[in-house]
């Protein structure tokens, strides 16, 4: 009769089928056997989902019990992620009267201290080992090696298997996979080494460990990982294609894409796995690999789908991210067609990797609802929704989402935390990157330089370049983008010698500037005056660091002849560039040639950049002030005429400044504001003030407006209006910081200095080109903008 039920028990795959063998022998056979109630609760533990709880109160209800009841429910537990459930009932089968537990008892209870990465439990489990005498079996020796190489412990680990009596292939694997998990890749080829001494190394776990070793390693030289391919040739194992796969990963990761194609094209049937691990290595490094390398990958995938082969999650996350480095943004969109074919648009890599595409396409909207249809949103997902927000400028909705995540309870990465830092830095609001900055020193991101490269950005873009300094000089480690942020800061608020007394500094710490680093350095000599050190820095980027200017270095360099008053040279430099078919260098001699009032050689360069970029607002509007500061008012209007035919339209003007209770925003005539009337009263005290102490003849009359209505508001810019507004709430210590989105004009840095000496405040204004720190009536670019 137990025959039957035990071939009734066998055949049984689902819970309602083993209860009703369960309620059967209940009723049949009351005082059914141990071996048979034994084999009632293995079948209840096979089940899965659910099995604990059913195999923990069948085993109440059992007359007696022995180390085989206890062992599969200690399993059971185990496998269903509750090891400490499982260790409890260790203890309990410990404590069971007449009972001994066994070597398969300590294995389970050791299988669940590994689990729950219980060192401390693990090491007291060991001990009980040693006291029953069975510490040096070799089933035994394998777990607890298992367990200390899961909880990070080779050492002990290691003690273990020198202790052992005897070895084989399990614990051999066993500490190789462990110190291939502790990326300790000596260690790993030393065992590797000793175990194809014993004869026991050409296996196929073995090789897939030494595989990944050598992936992961870039310390590991090329030949060893020849070495590796040509063991599993001579082991026979070449065809295997859990192998081939590993060494296609391994070959992509280590830059050698030629050999891990030559090795894809050798298998004779590749599985799903083979194609996912050649896709993922078309597409494995985003600095190294163009656009057509990314585009074989989409090509594998349609090779896979006419092969008929079921794409797996793997598959869809990684030709996701080729389509992202091709640039096929519809051939995306495609692909997540078919992501919602096959169900899975609720993984949260695929998640990820869609949302980075529709982020880089643009599609912000698209991006979003694939975020919010993810059922599990994790920090990856998150960090992608932010990223993605602040890569097309969207920087509020980006702080938005990082401060719900953190409601949510989700700890952020050092990425997310580098993402959020950039968008207070886009928006210049101190005090909320100060917020970010306590977070990540919550955290234990602060001494990651990422993170403190970050801050300085931050801190630069608000302003406050003593804070840069101070964090600058914080950091345990700095490398080439520490060096630039600093120096970059101190070249935009117009502290010249500074800057590059800082890369003379950089220089003596063996630090290689990079093209970043010397377009910095431009850019103070530019703000500062210093013509002759710029060309030399011009000089010494081209051929002592063999760097090639990009067209951001030849503008510097314009802008730096230019303000010095050396058009002719300028338009020289330009016409001699690599550059001179671009609006972006000529627009910046037109703005030299309104600094000096050339208005020959400024109409001449002006009628060349409309014929390169005739929709341009900003050309114009430089040449519409050249007019007005000529007294033009013909030519001016002119100009405007010419915009409106062409339907070019300004940029409007917008400053925003920070206080306690958040970031308010104005733009010129602004009277949305609910303190206005307050505001306006402020301004026109302020007003009222200077003009009584200063002659504002003084000022230009030019201004960054066209119409003659925007000209009415030169008196309300924006960005007077936001200094107005925080001298109303700012004590008096504090200084006013307002950012602007365009260049500050003529009539409001008048004005800006005019107010810091009359009000004995210093105010801090960012605009579009550089920072202006105004103190006692003076600017810190000493008129020289």
């Amino acid at each position: 009769m137990e025959a039957f039920y035990l071939d009734l028990l066998r055949s049984c795959t689902a819970l309602p089928h083993v209860a009703a063998v369960h309620a059967h022998i209940a009723r049949a056979h009351p005082t059914a056997s141990l071996f048979l109630r034994n084999s009632l609760l293995a079948a209840y533990c096979r089940l899965g989902v659910g099995a604990p709880l059913h195999a923990a109160r069948l085993i109440d209800e059992m007359p007696r019990r022995n180390a085989v009841s206890y062992n599969l429910l200690i399993s059971s537990y185990s496998r269903a992620g509750l090891p400490g459930r499982a260790l409890e009932t260790f203890a309990r089968a410990r404590a069971a009267a007449g009972l001994r537990v066994d070597r398969f008892t300590y294995a389970a209870a050791l299988a669940a201290c590994s689990r729950a990465l219980d060192l401390r439990t693990g090491k007291a489990v060991h001990a009980m080992t040693v006291l029953d005498g069975l510490g040096n079996g070799v089933f035994l020796s394998n777990s607890l090696a298992s367990m200390y190489a899961s909880c990070g412990e080779m050492g002990e680990a290691r003690r273990v298997f020198d202790a052992a009596e005897e070895h084989d292939d399990v614990s051999w694997n066993s500490l190789l996979s462990g110190y291939v998990r502790a990326g300790a890749r000596e260690e790993t080829l030393k065992v590797f080494s000793l175990m194809c001494h014993h004869g026991l190394g050409w296996n196929s776990f073995a090789l897939g460990s030494i595989i990944k070793c050598c992936a992961s390693g870039s310390d590991v030289g090329r030949h060893i990982a020849e070495a590796v391919h040509g063991c599993v040739v001579k082991a026979g194992l070449d065809a295997d294609l859990f192998l081939a796969s590993a060494m296609i990963d391994m070959y992509a990761k280590r830059g050698a894409l030629t050999n891990a194609v030559a090795l894809f094209k050798s298998v004779p049937d590749p599985n799903v796995i083979v194609f996912n691990a050649m896709i993922a290595g078309f597409c494995r490094d985003e600095a190294a690999v163009g656009k057509e390398v990314s585009r074989e990958a989409l090509s594998l995938y349609s090779e896979m789908q006419s092969r008929g082969m079921q794409p797996s999650e793997f598959t869809f996350s990684s030709i996701l991210r080729a389509c992202n480095l091709a640039g096929e943004f519809g051939f995306g969109k495609q692909i997540h067609g078919q992501v919602l074919k096959h169900s899975f648009h609720d993984d949260d890599y695929i998640g990820s990797a869609l949302i980075d595409l529709y982020s880089d396409s643009g599609c912000m909207e698209d991006g979003y609802r694939c975020f919010r249809s993810l059922p599990k949103q994790d920090i990856v997902t998150w960090t992608s929704m932010i990223s993605g927000c602040v890569q097309n400028e969207l920087f509020e909705k980006a702080l938005r989402l990082f401060q719900e995540s953190i409601c949510y309870g989700l700890k952020p990465d050092l990425f997310t935390m580098s993402s959020v830092m950039n968008a207070c830095a886009s928006l210049a609001v101190a005090r909320t990157g100060e917020q970010i900055q306590c977070l990540a020193i919550k955290y234990g991101f602060n001494r990651f330089t990422a993170m403190g490269n970050s801050f300085i950005h931050m801190c630069a873009r608000s302003g406050d370049v003593d804070a840069v300094t101070r964090r600058f000089q914080e950091m345990e480690s700095r490398d080439v983008v520490s060096w630039s942020a600093v120096i970059s800061s101190h070249a935009q608020h117009g502290c010249a010698r500074d800057a590059l007394r800082i890369f003379n500094e950089m220089m003596n710490a063996k630090v290689a500037p990079n093209e970043v680093t010397f377009l910095n350095v431009l850019t103070a000599c530019s703000h500062g005056g210093l013509v002759d050190d710029g060309l030399r820095y011009y000089e010494i980027m081209k051929n002592e660091y063999g760097l090639s200017p990009t067209i951001k270095h030849v503008t510097c360099v314009v802008d730096l002849l230019g303000r010095a008053g050396r058009l002719a040279d300028a338009e020289a430099f330009i016409r001699d560039s690599a550059f001179h078919d671009d609006a972006v260098v000529w627009r910046s001699l037109l703005a030299s040639c309104r600094i000096h009032g050339d208005m020959e050689r400024g109409q001449l360069v002006a009628d060349q950049i409309m014929d390169l970029e005739p929709t341009s607002s900003a050309s114009y509007v430089i040449l519409y002030n050249m007019y007005l500061d000529a007294g033009e008012l013909s030519l001016a209007s002119k100009t405007r005429d010419l915009m409106k035919e062409r339907g070019v339209k300004k940029e409007p003007g917008l400053s925003w400044i920070e206080l306690r209770s958040g970031v308010h925003s104005f733009v010129a005539g602004d009277k949305s504001h609910p303190e206005s009337n307050a505001i306006y009263k402020k301004l026109a005290e302020m007003l009222s003030k200077i003009e009584k102490l200063a002659n504002t003849d003084n000022a230009s009359t030019g201004s960054d407006g066209i119409s003659s209505s925007e000209q009415n508001l030169v008196g309300c810019h924006s960005e007077k209006i936001a200094v107005a507004f925080g001298m109303i709430h700012l004590p008096q210590s504090a200084p006013i910081r307002v950012m602007k989105n365009l260049r500050v004009c003529r009539d409001c840095h008048s004005t800006m200095k005019l107010i810091s000496g009359s009000e004995n405040r210093e105010i801090i204004l960012r605009d579009g080109i550089r920072f202006h720190h105004f103190r006692g009536g003076s600017c810190s670019c000493g008129d020289y903008w």
